[in-house]
């Protein structure tokens, strides 16, 4: 899956699978162009949410994340993913 190719979530939001677990697990690096913004609530369902900010500033919709941040979203917990400058994330779903 390393050589996957990115697939464009949504309009500037871009997502590269990079593995996946037979429970459904899976990390993928997720990258946000400039002035980009989830289209909707980003809710964290079946399970948690494991970002790490890799650079550039993540903002959830509430506070700003800069560079070398992580953040644990619980299961049932939501965001509105966006980014004012861009910012590239790893993100991994332990549960799927």
């Amino acid at each position: 899956m390393a050589d996957a190719e990115a697939e464009e979530v949504t309009t500037g939001i871009t997502a590269r699978p990079l593995w996946a677990g037979e429970n459904g697990a899976k990390a993928m690096v997720v990258e946000f162009a400039p002035g980009s913004c989830w289209d909707g609530i980003d809710v964290h369902e079946p399970g948690p949410e494991e970002v790490y900010v890799v650079s550039g500033t993540f903002h959830d919709g509430d506070r700003a994340h800069p560079a070398g941040t992580f953040i644990h979203a619980p299961a049932g917990s939501w965001h509105v993913p966006q980014s004012a400058e861009g910012c590239t994330l790893f993100v991994f779903y332990p549960e799927g």
